[in-house]
C-alpha cells in the first residue's frame, strides 16, 4: 500500500556527534541485549500505552529552589561540582541543609502547574518526591527532614505530592514519582563518623552492614510509603542514582506490593540494566541514532533542573525541534521544569510552553502515537516518523533559531501517494523519486 506524507514545519534542530554522546552518556543505540524487556504483561501494555504519550514534565523542586541553586549537588564533595569562593566546605552544608528552615512556598499552586503543562501539549508528569539531598516533597513517616516538617507544616497542602498528583490527574496526565535511591542526608548513607568523599556511602558497607541494612530498610518504607495506595495509583516510578541499585534498596521487594495498587507500573531503575529498567533515560542529550527499545530523553527547558534566578531558556523552536528529533529516533522527551521558591511555573517558562502547546495543537498528529521508520532522517533538518499502522508518514521540518522556512524543501526517498501540510491542509507538488514541499506553514 502506497503511503502519504504529511510536513509540519517545525524549529530548531539539535546535533550531537555520536562518539561525544556516547563518551558522556553511554551508547544505547543498539544495546538490545543491554535493555530487557519485562516479563510482566501488564508492563509490556503499559509501555506500549507510555510511548503514545511521546512528550511530559520533569518538575525538580526542593530547597535548592530557596537560593536557586543546583539541586543537591553542592553539598557532594567531587572535584567538578562548585560552591561560593571562600567556602568551607562543612559549613556550607551545614548552611545548605539549613533552607529547610527556609522554603515555605506560600503560593503552592499544583492546579496553575497542571494547567500549564496541559496546555503546552504534556501528556505525564515526573514530580521529584526526593531529590540527593534527602528533602522530601510528601509526608514522609520516616524522617523530620521535609516540607511537612518546616515553615509550611501548618500549610493544609503540606503533603505536597499528594495535591501535586492530585491535580495532574484531574487533568487527564500519567502520573509518575522521581525518587532518589542515594540519601544524603541520612546517617546510614552518609554517617556523620565520616568525613563525606563523594556521592557514595562514605564508610565501607561490609565493615558497617548494620548502619547500611538501616538505610535499606529506610528506603524501601519510604518507597512503600509513596507507592502502597496512600498517593494514588502512579504510571511511573522513576528511581534517580544510578551509583545505587534499585537492588541494593529493595526494589525488587516493593515492586510486586507496588504492582498490586498500580497494575502495570512502569519502574526507571535508571541506567541500571536489567528487569527494572522498563525505559533508558539519557539525560539532556539525544541518542545519535534510532533507537527501538523504550527510551526517554531528559532535558531541560533552561540550564538547570530546578527554578533558575538568572535562565538561560532554550525557545520554543527549540524544544519542538528536539522533540521532533526524538520521536524520529524512537523516544519519549520529558521536560525538565522547576517551580519557583513560592511555588508556581513563572510567565517566562509560561510563554514558552504555551508557544509549544500552540504548535502541539496543530501538529500533534506528527508526534503522538507515532513510531519509527526506517528513513527517518532523509535530508537535512527533515526529521521522520509514522503513524502506529504504517500508512503515514509525518516529516517534520526542523527550522534553525533566526531562519525563515524556504519555499520548497526536497528530499530523495520512495513516492507517497499523497503529500499534505498538516499545518494548512494544502496538498504539495512532487515528481517522482523527489518530493517537494512548497507553501509551507510557518511553525513557532
Amino acid at each position: 500500500m502506497k503511503k502519504r506524507l504529511i510536513l509540519i514545519a517545525a524549529a530548531m534542530m539539535v546535533a550531537m556527534g555520536s562518539a561525544a554522546w556516547a563518551q558522556e552518556h553511554g551508547d544505547i543505540v543498539g544495546q538490545a541485549d543491554g535493555y530487557e524487556y519485562p516479563a510482566d504483561p501488564a508492563v509490556l501494555e503499559k509501555l506500549d500505552q507510555w510511548q503514545d504519550l511521546k512528550f511530559g514534565v520533569l518538575m525538580h523542586w526542593g530547597i535548592y529552589a530557596v537560593p536557586g541553586i543546583v539541586e543537591s549537588w553542592s553539598i557532594c564533595n567531587e572535584e567538578w561540582v562548585t560552591r561560593p569562593k571562600g567556602s568551607v566546605y562543612e559549613e556550607y552544608k551545614k548552611w545548605y541543609w539549613g533552607l529547610s528552615e527556609k522554603f515555605n512556598p506560600t503560593e503552592f499552586n499544583p492546579g496553575q502547574w497542571a494547567e500549564v503543562f496541559q496546555r503546552a501539549g504534556m501528556k505525564y508528569m515526573i514530580f521529584t518526591t526526593k531529590h540527593h539531598d534527602g528533602f522530601c516533597m510528601y509526608d514522609s513517616q520516616y524522617t523530620d527532614f521535609g516540607i511537612a516538617h518546616g515553615p509550611f507544616a501548618s500549610n493544609p497542602r503540606k503533603d505536597v505530592a499528594k495535591y501535586v498528583f492530585e491535580a495532574f490527574r484531574e487533568k487527564g496526565f500519567w502520573t509518575g514519582a522521581y525518587f532518589s535511591k542515594p540519601d544524603w542526608h541520612h546517617h546510614g548513607f552518609w554517617n556523620p563518623y565520616y568525613a563525606t568523599p563523594n556521592r557514595r556511602p562514605n564508610y565501607n558497607i561490609e565493615t558497617h552492614p548494620d548502619w547500611w541494612q538501616s538505610y535499606v530498610e529506610f528506603s524501601k518504607n519510604q518507597l512503600t510509603e509513596l507507592t502502597g495506595g496512600r498517593y494514588g495509583k502512579l504510571d511511573i516510578l522513576w528511581l534517580d542514582g544510578g551509583w545505587v541499585t534499585g537492588d541494593q534498596v529493595g526494589i525488587n521487594e516493593v515492586l510486586p506490593e507496588a504492582r498490586k495498587v498500580s497494575p502495570g507500573l512502569i519502574c526507571v531503575d535508571r541506567t541500571i540494566k536489567g528487569p527494572n529498567e522498563n525505559y533508558q533515560t539519557p539525560e539532556r542529550a539525544v541518542p545519535p541514532t534510532q533507537v527501538n527499545h523504550p527510551w526517554e530523553s531528559c532535558i531541560t527547558l533552561s540550564d538547570n533542573w530546578g527554578w533558575d534566578p538568572h535562565p538561560r531558556w532554550k525557545s520554543a523552536r527549540k524544544v519542538v525541534n528536539i522533540l521532533a528529533e526524538i520521536c524520529a529516533k524512537g523516544g519519549c522527551f520529558v521536560l525538565g521544569v522547576g517551580p519557583t521558591p513560592e511555588g508556581i511555573i513563572e510567565d517566562a517558562a509560561v510563554a514558552i510552553l504555551d508557544e509549544i502547546g500552540e504548535w502541539l495543537s496543530r501538529c500533534g498528529e506528527a508526534i503522538y502515537c507515532t513510531r519509527t521508520t526506517p528513513d527517518y532522517h532523509p535530508a537535512d533538518n527533515l526529521w521522520v516518523s509514522a503513524s502506529k499502522d504504517g500508512k503515514t508518514l509525518y516529516a517534520v521540518y526542523a527550522l534553525p533559531d533566526g531562519e525563515t522556512l524556504p519555499e520548497s524543501l526536497c528530499w530523495n526517498g520512495a513516492t507517497p501517494k499523497k503529500v499534505t501540510v498538516l499545518n494548512n491542509g494544502k496538498n504539495t507538488c512532487r515528481r517522482k523519486g523527489r518530493h517537494g514541499l512548497s507553501e509551507a506553514s510557518k511553525g513557532p
